[in-house]
């Protein structure tokens, strides 16, 4: 089930850019566009996934996250879970807590079951969000949390988690629902900075964050390629595509390192680097 026995000490995840220290991933072995349910996976559904691609491509990924010092845990994949390689969504670290995701989407439902068995199997406790939460709509800023609201993430959920979270300011964040969950239309990369997809968002939003971070625009093409669903792993470095030029250009007028990996066959599903990965320990 994981890459190694070892014994898991620290959970921790208090931002998004931190140095990223442990991940959880699950190999596309079994990915596949069997039910359509976000608008890029509508273009590619005839075409749907090679497989065999798919894999390469992820585990080109994993090589470098290891290269870099990240210790990788992998999931099992399931022919049971064809959205599986989406790690990020089945579950969430805020601070020093695991929270087992709430499942909107019926083919996802049980992919979390694996994550639980994992974190029983090294001790590790969870809470688990209800009323519809996934993680691909949590964004960690220090003691504030922006929370997508979305057909995958409900107000009453963000309101119970918000119980659970005392210590944090929790900033509720809606945005048009076509685009899924918020990291495909904002990222925080540091302290100062962020992608951002305005379109995605009404004005008195896109204001609110403009407040907390110089915005750096995602053009519409490089969205649907989710150009802002990169990952950074610590030290100004962040994953990206390479199709996704113009972001890859803007990041590095920014300061950015960008560690290009081609995840052409895997963003078909609608998801990319951020997606695939369930940071545990970052610092």
């Amino acid at each position: 089930m994981t890459t190694n026995n070892q014994r898991i000490d620290t959970i921790k995840c208090v931002t998004e850019y931190d140095t990223l220290r442990r991940v959880i991933l699950c190999q596309p072995e079994f990915m596949a566009i069997d039910e359509v349910i976000n608008e890029v996976q509508k273009k590619y559904e005839d075409e749907n996934i090679d497989i065999q691609r798919a894999m390469s491509q992820h585990a080109e990924f994993e090589k470098l996250l290891k290269e870099n010092g990240v210790e990788v845990i992998t999931l099992p994949p399931s022919e049971k879970y064809p959205e599986q390689v989406f790690t990020r969504d089945i579950g969430f670290t805020i601070g020093n807590d695991v929270f087992i995701a709430d499942l909107a989407a019926n083919i996802r439902k049980g992919e979390e079951i694996t994550l639980k068995e994992w974190l029983i199997a090294h001790d590790i406790p969870y809470q688990s969000a209800t009323d519809r939460m996934e993680g691909g709509d949590i964004i960690v800023d220090r003691d504030t949390i922006y929370i997508g609201i979305s057909s995958r993430t409900s107000r009453k959920a963000v309101n119970k988690l918000e119980e659970k979270l005392p210590d944090y300011q929790l900033k509720r964040i809606p945005f048009d629902g076509q685009y899924l969950h918020l990291d495909c239309v904002f990222n925080i990369l540091s302290p100062e900075k962020a992608l951002v997809f305005p379109a995605a968002f009404d004005q008195e939003t896109l204001h609110q964050l403009a407040d907390s971070y110089e915005l750096i625009e995602v053009a519409e093409d490089e969205q649907f390629s989710l150009g802002t669903n990169v990952l950074s792993i610590g030290n100004n470095k962040v994953f990206s595509l390479p199709q996704n030029e113009q972001v890859n250009i803007n990041l590095r007028a920014h300061g950015f390192e960008v560690i290009e990996v081609d995840f052409s066959e895997i963003i078909k599903s609608g998801g990319s680097f951020r997606c695939c990965s369930m940071p545990v320990e970052r610092g």
